[in-house]
């Protein structure tokens, strides 16, 4: 079977460095796996790699779409299978890099994505209703799919609840799997939280440095309306409270260093520590060569 190595783990731990280093050194090719960077014009609050960055390694399925067009986990998983394809068809490795746990799992466990089609005037309806109640609304239907699903993530948990009332079933039973036919390996990232929160809180520092405010500003002058889907993401829900005068930056960026940490705490329900899949690594410490020899005697054959 053609290898697939993925790289694993909670956001601001380091995959994006680590995913880059291995790719040059074993003939890889990085396929994010980011819910946010397949959006154009969407780069400091997404954290996604700079052109300099890019230019180390190919990269895929970044910049995929403009921030107003639909992209759907369908849509990604076909890009994704598609682009690993491709990569083998060179004679090259594909890195799965990202903490999109439902991207990951569409890739690695070939996720049956339920064909139910939109109900916009379902979705209205839902919209106007507070996002507690909504996930309360998902756990009577689902008790599954609620928990893989950030309760303050709306837009999934209207999608959920909308799939469970059209199909009437659980959209958890409704996503079967199929795994695709690769050997893989999960090269798990993780740091002791103090430290993880420190570097998170570290990184949104430097995003505001860098400009975030702008860059959410320049997005909604060129017409992307705050409620689009790709606006729903940390960093540009905070940002935007505070452009519409809901809040000062001071806070805006308070609430985005928490909800930060809240999203790694759901990372850890999709990527768990106990997973015996995973070869996990605690980069508190250094520990790059570990992971390069684990990646070499996998691409040698030697671990299944």
């Amino acid at each position: 079977m053609n290898p697939l190595v993925a790289i694993l783990g909670p956001t601001a731990v380091g995959k994006s460095a680590l995913a880059i280093q291995l790719a040059r050194e074993f003939r890889g090719e990085i396929i994010s796996a980011d819910s946010r960077t397949v959006y154009r014009g969407m780069n400091i609050g997404t954290a996604k790699p700079t052109p300099d960055e890019q230019a180390l390694a190919p990269h895929h399925l970044i910049d995929v779409v403009q921030p107003n067009e639909t992209f759907t986990l369908a849509d990604y998983q076909h890009r994704a299978y598609t682009t690993i394809a491709e990569i083998h068809a060179r004679g090259n490795i594909p890195f799965l890099v990202g903490g999109t746990g439902l991207y990951v799992r569409a890739v690695l466990e070939g996720l049956s994505i339920p064909r139910v089609a939109p109900n916009l005037a379902r979705r209205e309806e839902l919209e106007k209703l507070d996002a507690e109640f909504l996930y309360a609304r998902l756990q009577t239907l689902d008790p599954l799919a609620a928990s893989r699903i950030e309760p303050r993530n709306k837009r999934r948990v209207i999608r959920a609840i909308e799939v469970c009332e059209s199909s009437g079933q659980p959209i958890s039973e409704l996503q079967k799997l199929n795994a695709p036919n690769y050997r893989v390996l999960r090269i798990g990232l993780t740091m002791p939280r103090v430290q993880l929160y420190e570097r998170i809180n570290a990184r949104v520092d430097a995003m505001i440095t860098a400009g975030l405010v702008d860059e959410v500003r320049g997005l909604i002058e060129r017409g992307y309306a705050p409620d689009l889907p790709s606006m729903s993401g940390l960093g540009y829900r905070q940002i935007v409270d505070y452009l519409q005068g809901k809040t000062s930056l001071e806070e805006a960026v308070r609430v985005l260093k928490r909800d930060t940490r809240r999203f790694v705490h759901h990372q850890y329900t999709w990527f768990r520590l106990n997973d015996p899949r995973i070869v996990w690594f605690d980069v508190s410490v250094d520990v790059t060569e570990s992971i390069r020899q684990t990646a070499r005697r996998f691409l040698e054959g030697g671990l299944q």
